[in-house]
């Protein structure tokens, strides 16, 4: 069932906030508004153009139509430029304008309909194009029935009026007998709302379906944050705890044995990693209509990609720091026989939690091995990962894949941290893999102009051995070896925090500008599940050549 505040803001929409459905509401009222314009602007160039052409059926009054039309169009512009675009109107607001828009122009219609009582077919051909409108707002506004039946019934009154007048005044020019036009006006008008109101509630309904389908035990899958190979990821929401939870579902072409297998192994390992900087796994479940899914702990921050990507190469003090972060992270999983095999700047998440800035989060332990197993499935999983960040022994012998892998992708991320580049770069998946076996990196220090530590340097070089018996001992020693560095001292909780007041202060002003566009989707998701098998003839080495997508 989905929560009481999501139906009532928008079951009709992609909404879960007021906000998101205000946003909704306002692009639809923007679409509409504009498609009349132009519509209407037509029907003015047909009259124009036809009264030009036979003079003869030109009524007397034909410059009060075209005012009239005129002031039409100038409303609806007005409407479009300073209430939908420059300004950022309440959702009652905008239901109010949605109501006014169809009843101008069904006002509009019925005076120009009177006006020109001189041409038979005016008001035939008035409520003709007020069909047009009721049938475009059908389809492109959101509404209920009820709402719709309301609305397009008011905005066929000054028809119907007019239809009175024309009979009472005009009997005489017009082709049928004035109690006839009436009734057959009255009685097109019903039949044009009740089409109109059984459409909306029809797309009304099909909307609140999608949106109670979003469902999933206690959780309310409120909009899809990623994609891979194994499983779809959407940010989601608990019924009664009211907690943002990402939940990760298997899809429903993955159904087969093995996916189910490898599925339930991945949340078994995942559940038993504790670490703070590991994320949590909340739950586990299948729905009644048999889709696995497990939540996890949502993560509001940023990947190490993207902080590199928008804010360059990072302070070696800091490196440090979430290198450290990391090694914790892989020194539970390793001790407990795990290795991740996916170690890379996306799968570790920055943020801020229980008070403390720049906490690094380490997701996405989708290609995890466990060291000890040898049958096929986890062979297969053996050969995965992101080429940019692999290590030697993963490309020749993927069996020898162990902790002292995760340790040379851990120094190739720290690497990225502090140059913004690669270890290395090239233009074929194969191309890379053939460097990390072959080519020794060059130092990060000739890659930047700014000095980085030679202790730091030696350690990420370290890691980037060829031989994994020439890396760190275990992540333990690495995380003790990066915590004893001196630098690791200047970066403290005071810079970290003041790095994350500008960030958040940024993300709010970014989402508080007039021409962000409301979306569902945070900034930065804070899981990804990307795999590859490396392959001859990839466009980019380090990220488009995987198969999977973000998850």
């Amino acid at each position: 069932m989905s929560t009481p505040g999501r139906i009532r803001v928008a079951p009709w929409g992609p909404a879960s906030t007021r906000e998101e459905a205000r946003a909704y509401v306002e692009s639809r009222l923007a679409l509409f508004a504009t498609l009349m314009f132009w519509i209407f602007w037509i029907l003015v160039a047909f009259l124009y153009g036809m009264y030009t052409m036979w003079p003869d059926v030109r009524p007397s009054n034909v410059g009060f139509v075209f005012q009239t039309a005129l002031v039409g169009q100038l409303t609806f512009a007005a409407i479009w430029y300073f209430g939908l675009r420059r300004q950022r109107l309440s959702l009652e607001w905008l239901y109010r304008i949605d109501a006014f828009c169809v009843i101008v122009i069904g006002l509009e219609l019925g005076v120009s309909a009177y006006a020109q009582a001189e041409l038979h077919a005016a008001i035939y051909s008035a409520f003709i194009w007020h069909n047009f409108t009721i049938l475009a707002r059908t389809l492109i506004v959101p509404s209920s029935g009820r709402r719709t039946a309301v609305v397009t019934a008011i905005s066929f009154v000054p028809l119907q009026l007019a239809a009175i007048a024309l009979a009472v005044w005009h009997d005489a020019k017009l082709d049928v007998p004035g109690g006839a036009l009436v009734i057959g006006t009255a009685v097109y008008a019903g039949v044009a709302v009740w089409l109109a109101t059984t459409g909306s509630r029809l797309i009304y309904g099909l909307r609140r379906q999608v949106s109670e389908a979003m469902q999933l035990g206690q959780y309310t899958l409120e909009v899809k944050i990623g994609e891979g190979g194994m499983g779809t990821v959407y940010r989601a929401r608990h019924a009664m705890l009211r907690r943002p939870t990402a939940i990760k579902l298997l899809p429903p072409e993955r159904h087969e044995a093995s996916s189910f297998k490898r599925f339930e192994r991945e949340v078994q390992h995942m559940s038993q990693l504790t670490h703070p900087n590991t994320v949590a796994i909340f739950d586990y479940g299948r729905s009644i209509d048999g889709v696995f899914y497990y939540a996890m702990e949502y993560l509001d921050g940023i990947d190490l990609e993207r902080l590199v990507r928008s804010h360059g190469p990072q302070p070696p003090a800091r490196v440090a720091h979430v290198l450290a972060q990391v090694c914790g992270s892989l020194a539970e999983a390793h001790g407990l026989g795990l290795t991740h095999r996916d170690v890379k700047p996306a799968n570790v998440i920055l943020c801020q939690r229980g008070g403390h800035a720049d906490v690094a989060m380490v997701v996405d332990f989708g290609l995890v091995k466990e060291v000890a197993r040898t049958d096929d499935d986890s062979r297969t999983a053996a050969i995965a990962g992101t080429p940019a960040y692999m290590s030697p022994e993963a490309i020749t012998d993927p069996s020898q894949v162990g902790p002292a892998s995760d340790l040379y992708s851990l120094g190739a991320l720290g690497y990225f941290l502090l140059t913004g580049t690669r270890v290395f770069e090239g233009k074929t998946a194969m191309h890379v893999c053939a460097q990390h076996v072959t080519d020794a990196p060059v130092p990060p220090s000739r890659r930047v102009a700014t000095p980085i530590p030679e202790a730091l340097e030696a350690l990420i070089l370290r890691c980037l051995a060829k031989e994994p018996s020439a890396r760190p001992a275990s992540a333990r020693a690495l995380r003790a070896a990066l915590k004893a560095l001196p630098l690791y001292a200047e970066w403290d909780e005071a810079l970290a925090q003041a790095w994350w007041d500008v960030y958040q202060r940024a993300r709010a002003e970014d989402a508080a500008a007039p021409t962000t566009p409301v979306t569902t989707t945070r900034e930065f998701a804070s899981l990804t599940d990307r795999e590859v098998t490396p392959r001859a003839g990839a466009d980019d080495a380090g990220q488009a050549t995987e198969t999977g997508q973000l998850r």
